[in-house]
């Protein structure tokens, strides 16, 4: 499907890939504006997202990074600097598997390259925060606003102990492409791939970010956003 995708600037092409439950103009705003300047950037909403309307996430991963091809297909884009955080690192990443011929450069941040021991608390605990924000009438009522597609159909996928790709993402060491990993220090489990990326390929670089957890480009928008620059000018 083609996604509903803004698009704002000229240059080069930048996607930024939103976090689970939000939408394309409301994730990634400082950096959306900040590069707009020199850059054509590219936000669209992913499947089941703001107007991307679908009920059909089975194969969310997969049926995704297909979404997008087909997206950039329309927009006539051939190539592009691919950006995620969280949800959307898990889709970029999935992207540059299934499509590497249209990555420049990949940059991801929020995710965990390799399985916790402790993972089955971790996702249980997450479960439970979920199921309690579902009570909450105010929170459904913003994300029914929010999503043409009934945007609880992610809660639901995310009660599967098997939902997160692991696998991808501990093979992001296989890009040829340049890859960025950009971490918040809070995050202990996705810090662990500052140790494990580098030792494996060289073309991947780490970024740690003091005073920032999972959402770092949100946490700390203009550090990240110097970073990824910085990065992006290398190629």
């Amino acid at each position: 499907m083609i996604l509903h995708t803004n698009v704002m600037g000229n240059g080069k092409p930048i996607v930024f890939v939103h976090t689970g439950l939000q939408t394309g103009l409301l994730d990634f705003e400082f950096q959306r504006e900040y590069f707009s300047h020199n850059y054509q950037v590219i936000s669209p909403d992913l499947r089941g997202h703001g107007r991307s309307k679908t009920e059909n996430i089975q194969n969310f991963f997969e049926d995704s990074a297909k979404d997008l091809l087909e997206t950039l297909d329309y927009l006539k884009v051939s190539a592009v600097h691919l950006v995620g955080c969280s949800l959307g690192a898990l889709v970029a990443i999935k992207f540059a598997h299934m499509f590497p011929e249209r990555v420049i450069t990949l940059a991801i941040s929020g995710v965990t390259p390799v399985k916790p021991d402790n993972w089955l608390e971790i996702h249980q605990e997450d479960v439970n925060g979920q199921n309690n924000l579902l009570q909450n009438k105010e929170f459904a009522n913003y994300f029914d606003h929010l999503h043409e597609s009934d945007w609880r159909q992610f809660i639901h996928f995310g009660k599967n102990e098997n939902w997160y790709p692991f696998e991808d993402v501990k093979a992001v060491t296989k890009f040829e492409f340049p890859v960025l990993f950009i971490v918040g220090e809070k995050k202990r489990n996705e810090t662990i791939g500052a140790s494990i990326y580098p030792e494996i390929n060289s073309n991947v670089r780490i970024a740690i970010v003091p005073f920032a957890g999972h959402l770092v480009h949100d946490e700390q928008p203009e550090i990240y956003t110097k970073i990824l620059e910085v990065f992006i000018k290398t190629v």
